[in-house]
């Protein structure tokens, strides 16, 4: 590879490394000017949880989505490959899996319903990954969901992003459309016979600044693409945009993101938030952690995606986290100032995990009792530390400290330390609404449970509503 190729493989291993994006510095983000979009993030910013999924053909496989077919990335995502040792002919089986792809035991009503009654809510979905896949009825490519290659094309929900579209919009939720800058199934990205030759990376396969007329057609494609979802599936309220690698300035791949942003934003969705994850600037209206939470808090607009299980493509092994897990997840996120996108990927067969949708149910339980304390919150210092989390909601004079268990076993003080110095008026427990004592010192709150609160098994959390003097 040449001394130029060296840089950009560099660049690109600097955007994503094995899979996993990095995310964006909070002094990096740019504030909209428009009010309609700053009233948007504000909006944002209350729902607090969302349900991402990745699906696709690939569940079949039960691999990491879309990577094992980049040759520069096969270090960490051909591990599960077992069958051949011939890469060439692993990516036209991967590609082939559209001929097999029908899961009839789909049912997007009953999705939708889970999510509602467990407390998210917005909806993130896979519309089309990496490997070009498309999930909606596109008119760009033949390589879709309702293609005839697709045994799934025939049935009464083959446009699954309509339908689901549709379905969480029914229960409330707001929709936001992933949807993958590259595309490694079109030959106007991934082009034969250039100088690459059968070695694929992440980038396109030519120089788009040598095959500027190529590189065209590739923009055309993405905009046709994009305007479709924008235009033809309803109310869509955050863009959300991977492989930031296809950006400006990186190897000649500027897909004029600005251009089709805005003109959706005047034609059909004048309140559309865009996430241009990694790229910065201001169609990067939402930073976006993958697997991971920010150290400190950060008073910008972001959302941590993160797993159910431990890859966002189903896994015939993967283990799911608990409820309790989830809870401590959503509530560091949170009071650091976040949104949590929580990942589930669907069975090949179109149900949802059923570790998965426990560990969902159990979250949502905790929820019923405690989502006062999320949902609409700001942050708050202390923040976030080992054993506690707080929020707060200025416009009533109301912190919520959240002392979190780690497990059932952990012992339960009939009198707790709340670290939070500043004056508070009135101490209630939530769930129980019960005023409860407590003795303002330097060191926080001193406060004394009932015992109803201290028997048993430890719960997820005991959740403290303390009024404040505003």
């Amino acid at each position: 590879m040449s001394e130029t190729k060296d840089v950009v493989l560099e660049q690109e291993e600097q955007v994503v490394e094995a899979g996993v994006h990095h995310f964006s510095k909070e002094e990096e983000w740019v504030k909209p000017e428009d009010p309609l979009l700053l009233e948007r993030l504000e909006w944002f910013k209350d729902q607090k949880l969302g349900l991402m999924m990745h699906w696709g053909p690939y569940s079949q496989l039960g691999l990491v989505e879309s990577w094992a077919l980049s040759d520069e990335d096969g270090d960490w995502s051909r591990d599960d490959i077992d069958w051949t040792d011939d890469m060439e002919h692993f990516k036209r089986e991967y590609f082939d899996l559209n001929k097999t792809f029908n899961p009839i035991r789909f049912q997007p009503e009953e999705w939708a319903q889970m999510a509602a009654d467990n407390g998210f809510k917005y909806f993130l979905f896979t519309t089309k990954h990496h490997d070009g896949f498309c999930m909606w009825d596109t008119h760009t490519t033949d390589y879709r969901i309702t293609g005839k290659d697709t045994p799934f094309h025939t049935h009464k929900y083959a446009d699954i992003c309509r339908v689901l579209f549709d379905a969480f919009r029914a229960k409330g939720l707001g929709i936001s459309a992933y949807f993958s800058k590259a595309d490694w199934h079109t030959p106007y990205y991934w082009a034969p016979g250039m100088e690459r030759g059968s070695h694929m990376w992440r980038g396109p396969s030519y120089d788009p600044h040598k095959y500027p007329w190529l590189w065209e057609k590739f923009v055309e494609f993405t905009h046709e693409q994009i305007m479709e979802l924008l235009t033809n599936y309803g109310r869509i309220e955050c863009l959300w945009l991977d492989a930031g690698w296809v950006r400006e300035g990186r190897h000649g791949q500027d897909i004029r993101l600005g251009e089709v942003v805005e003109r959706a934003r005047q034609t059909t969705q004048p309140w559309l938030l865009s996430a241009d994850r990694t790229v910065g600037g201001p169609y990067e209206n939402i930073v976006t952690p993958e697997q991971t939470i920010p150290e400190h808090p950060m008073n910008i607009p972001w959302e941590s995606c993160i797993t159910v299980g431990n890859s966002f493509a189903f896994g015939f092994d993967d283990q799911y986290k608990s409820g309790r897990q989830l809870a401590h997840i959503l509530l560091e996120v949170v009071s650091k100032g976040g949104n949590l996108a929580l990942n589930v990927g669907p069975q090949p067969d179109g149900r949802l995990p059923k570790g998965a949708v426990r560990g969902i149910k159990a979250l949502g339980e905790w929820l019923n009792t405690h989502g006062e304390g999320i949902y609409g919150t700001r942050i708050c210092g202390p923040y976030f530390t080992k054993d506690w989390a707080f929020t707060q909601k200025q416009e009533i004079n109301t912190v919520y400290a959240f002392r979190l268990y780690r497990n059932e076993n952990e012992a339960v003080e009939a009198q707790v330390i709340i670290p939070y110095l500043e004056k508070v008026e009135r101490v209630e427990l939530v769930g129980t609404n019960d005023v409860i004592s407590y003795q303002q010192t330097e060191n926080g709150l001193v406060v004394d449970l009932p015992p109803s609160a201290v028997s048993g098994t430890a719960p997820i959390t005991h959740t403290f509503k303390l009024l404040t003097s505003g």
